[in-house]
């Protein structure tokens, strides 16, 4: 992206995460008075405003100064940015900004997102929109910027789906039903899901199973088992945490790595949230 800016400083250091045809990115910046930019971007990108300090906001214009005189809204977070388009911005009465900056590879998403969604929405600009689903997903994905590891890219990915879902806010064909996979299918996946489940699992991986789109398989994948993939794969995580627990004399730290979580800490919190309790606790209770 080529960008040239002025009265703005980049605060600590950059954080993101890349996924199979997108990347995300959180940028914190300071503002002085005058802060201004101008970008143009050979992918089209959603900017989300995250936080700020300042009773102004972000401004950005499809033109040099079209804006001014315009009070800036708060309440407006959201500007898509088709590729190729130039953009213009400014900030009012803000000394410091926060936003995530999402990059969309056409090429490689068209064929696993794009069926059945209108497409042409990514050529149409939308600056300074508010829509509380897609801020509260770009929120979601800012936190897997921040977090370290790679242990949640079927997480992140499904995120990132239903965010470029909502964004097209395209219907599916009306004659065409997104219902439950065929039992067959079904079995197949969780199958692949439980095999794998130690090791990053990505969301084409499991679509391609199927043989439909990532966000076909996700709507059919939770109407079929009430869970999104990635909260099947960290259930499925746990299952194999328990076995181990009982049938192996390792350390709680060995057996969190070995089901596939970063740490005995990451076990702890994932095992109490779907158990109930501590897996100290819980192994207390299969030996009484």
């Amino acid at each position: 992206m080529q960008s040239r800016t002025e009265g703005i400083t980049v605060l600590g250091d950059l954080q993101w995460r890349a996924w199979n045809g997108m990347i995300a990115d959180v940028w914190t910046v300071a503002c002085d008075g005058q802060a201004r930019g101008e970008y143009v971007s050979q992918a089209p990108r959603l900017v989300v405003v995250l936080d700020q300090v300042g009773e102004g906001g972000l401004h950005v214009m499809s033109s040099p100064g079209r804006g001014e005189g315009h009070r800036v809204s708060r309440r407006e977070p959201l500007s898509f940015v088709p590729a190729g388009l130039r953009v213009w911005s400014r900030t009012e009465n803000l000394r410091r900004l926060t936003h995530l900056d999402l990059h969309f590879d056409m090429p490689v998403l068209a064929g696993r997102f794009l069926e059945g969604l209108d497409a042409a929405a990514m050529d149409r600009p939308r600056l300074r929109f508010s829509d509380d689903r897609l801020l509260s997903l770009a929120r979601l994905i800012a936190v897997e910027c921040r977090t370290a590891g790679t242990l949640q890219d079927l997480y992140g990915e499904s995120l990132m789906a239903a965010l470029l879902v909502g964004l097209l806010q395209g219907q599916a064909p009306a004659d065409r039903k997104r219902g439950q996979l065929p039992p067959r299918q079904l079995r197949r996946v969780i199958d692949y899901i439980e095999e794998h489940c130690g090791r990053v699992v990505r969301l084409q991986e499991l679509a391609d199973l199927t043989g439909l789109s990532a966000t076909h398989f996700c709507s059919a994948f939770k109407a079929s088992t009430g869970l999104p993939p990635h909260k099947w794969q960290m259930r499925a995580r746990i299952e194999r945490a328990k076995t181990l627990l009982v049938t192996t004399e390792t350390t709680l730290a060995a057996v969190a790595v070995t089901a596939g979580f970063s740490d005995q800490a990451h076990l702890t919190r994932v095992f109490r949230q779907i158990v109930g309790m501590t897996p100290a606790a819980w192994l207390r209770e299969q030996s009484g």
